[in-house]
């Protein structure tokens, strides 16, 4: 089998283990990865501001696709190469279609440096610690922003997604990465594949060339692009029921494992 020349992965559920952490099998596999000359992207949902641990895990390899799509990160250098906004003409409609149709939901939006949100929006473990106050809605969506954050008190990500995109999926790009009452949305057309697609042209590597990991419906869009598309055991079933191969689950090392077969031991 020809090795891949570029290996896309998403990090949380897939790379990164349950307990936040980068196994030693892990890094030492993306080093394998750089050492045979190709590109690594780490394709994820996270914002830049929650990369640090993982560009320090990593020995600060390869590049970032952040924001599911809206923002490219240097690892080595830890800095904003590039973004993909949502234009605050969206951003408005799509708050207000969603608001009025279904009533209860919280908002924020993401702006790479810095979550903003609005009174009734249930922040994450990540952002309780270092948020700061509500913002008022209208402020809210004002300028332009790397991803639109929904939350909804009772309905789960499955659902919330399926009404997101009856609603306001000609206005933005809805999808989930967890199944905690929780939709991101993108600029329409912002997706981890489009980002990666452009990604891979600037270096002239064909989709054919790539392998991608993933394990939630955010992941669907890249890992249809893909030559090689794989799934941890771990993932959504939705995510299973799409890709070429499947592999151990983000405890066991799944994606390690795959790129030792993809890249053996020089």
């Amino acid at each position: 089998m020809t090795p891949p020349r570029a290996v896309a992965t998403d990090l949380d559920g897939t790379a990164v283990r349950s307990d936040h952490t980068v196994s030693e099998r892990t890094v030492a596999a993306f080093g394998r990865v750089e050492r045979a000359g190709a590109m690594l992207v780490l394709v994820t949902g996270r914002p830049p501001r929650w990369m640090r641990p993982v560009a320090d895990a990593v020995a600060h390899r390869g590049l970032a696709i952040c924001a599911n799509g809206a923002i490219v990160y240097d690892l080595h250098t830890e800095q904003v190469v590039d973004t993909r906004l949502i234009p605050v003409e969206a951003l408005r409609a799509a708050v207000e279609r969603l608001g009025a149709a279904l009533p209860g939901l919280g908002f924020a939006v993401e702006h790479g440096e810095g979550l903003v949100f609005a009174e009734g929006f249930e922040l994450s473990f990540w952002d309780s610690r270092t948020a700061p106050e509500p913002t008022p809605i209208d402020e809210l969506v004002s300028r332009p922003a790397a991803k639109l954050l929904a939350r909804h008190p009772d309905l789960d990500a499955d659902a919330l997604l399926a009404e997101a995109a009856k609603l306001v999926g000609d206005t933005v790009l809805p999808t989930h990465s967890n199944g905690n009452r929780l939709i991101e949305m993108s600029a329409l057309g912002v997706s981890k594949a489009s980002t990666l697609a452009e990604l891979c042209a600037r270096h002239g590597i064909d989709a054919a060339e790539v392998v991608a990991f993933g394990d939630m419906p955010n992941d669907l869009p890249m890992l249809a692009w893909a030559g090689r598309s794989y799934a941890v055991a771990n993932a959504h079933p939705d995510v299973l029921a799409a890709v070429d191969h499947k592999v151990a689950a983000n405890d066991d090392d799944g994606v390690a494992r795959a790129i030792e077969e993809l890249f053996p031991d020089e």
